[in-house]
């Protein structure tokens, strides 16, 4: 798997866990909080490193470190402080619980989550799914969607997308004819041939099919999907053709219209920055400004306030001009 060395979390250097542990334990112990250690020693520590204080903290109070931290923070920014407590390999699974579970699904995170992991990401999901919540996910998600969302959502459980490797031109050739035949030239959509090219085919080959759809149709194979696909189904492929363009980019443009707008969306807001903070932060944030003409730091600042926003931008990690 690809060595993730663009995020904004490092390592802490000189890092002591029991320092660490005692510090919470003073800044949450009495009365009142102080919220500003707190942060500040969450955003600067790796996963890693904040597993081992929340191992430290157990064993010298005997108390539970999330715990203490929900018990003595609130709203959004206990919501960020617990989330960057959860161990890295289990936290998409986590997500993909907490959008199936309970009355309706929420195919965002699912849509977000599927469309922009690799195979070895998705089998790591499906595998820490299995273990912490005894049960089969592609059963969870095949009871929980239908249609052709249903049957792509599948398709990428399999994780058995092609590894890149040489691009086979003829291939590709036909591939883009398929897509091209199966939208724009065909009265109704054959989603099948879209849920498989775009399901199995390597990242590599995939953006030589779409300078080759363009190449055909005069189109970008995104307005294609947008005219002839709607609902989950659209926003599935569409985020399936830009991870495949740039994950950094997809994410960038998730964010974005997380804060876009009256209100923000907290959630996705979290969940990106938190997730991303140790892979490739620093490539979504250069998308981000290149893209939307201003930096994350910047819209962050604007659109949060308070702790919880003095924690989004510390993991953000500061300004592009």
């Amino acid at each position: 798997m690809a060595k993730y060395t663009r995020g904004t979390v490092k390592p802490f250097p000189g890092f002591d866990a029991r320092a660490d542990a005692e510090a919470l334990r003073k800044a949450m112990k009495g009365l009142g909080t102080d919220e500003d250690s707190i942060v500040k020693i969450l955003t600067s520590r790796s996963n890693a490193q904040r597993q081992e204080i929340a191992i430290a903290f157990k064993t010298l109070f005997g108390r539970d470190l999330c715990d203490d931290l929900k018990s003595e923070l609130t709203g959004k920014f206990e919501t960020l402080m617990v989330n960057l407590m959860r161990p890295a390999r289990i936290f998409d699974a986590h997500a993909v619980k907490h959008a199936i579970k309970g009355a309706g699904t929420n195919e965002k995170v699912l849509t977000e989550i599927f469309a922009s992991r690799t195979p070895a990401e998705v089998r790591n999901i499906k595998q820490v799914y299995e273990e912490e919540y005894e049960a089969n996910l592609e059963d969870h998600i095949t009871s929980d969607t239908s249609g052709y969302y249903q049957r792509m959502m599948v398709v990428l459980l399999q994780a058995n997308r092609d590894p890149d490797g040489p691009v086979n031109e003829k291939l590709v050739e036909q591939d883009a004819q398929e897509l091209f035949r199966a939208g724009e030239l065909k009265w109704g959509t054959d989603e099948e041939k879209f849920i498989t090219i775009l399901g199995t085919r390597s990242v590599s080959h995939l953006r030589k099919v779409f300078d080759k759809y363009m190449t055909i149709s005069g189109f970008q194979i995104e307005e294609t999907i947008d005219r002839e696909t709607s609902g989950a189904m659209e926003k599935l492929l569409l985020a399936i053709v830009k991870s495949v363009r740039s994950i950094p980019a997809y994410l960038a443009e998730s964010l974005y219209y997380a804060m876009k707008g009256a209100g923000t969306d907290d959630d996705t807001l979290i969940r990106i920055i938190v997730s991303r903070s140790e892979i490739d932060l620093l490539d979504i944030r250069k998308e981000f400004r290149k893209n939307f003409a201003k930096s994350l730091y910047h819209a962050i600042q604007k659109d949060t306030s308070g702790d919880y926003r003095k924690g989004l931008l510390l993991l953000c990690g500061g300004e592009d001009d």
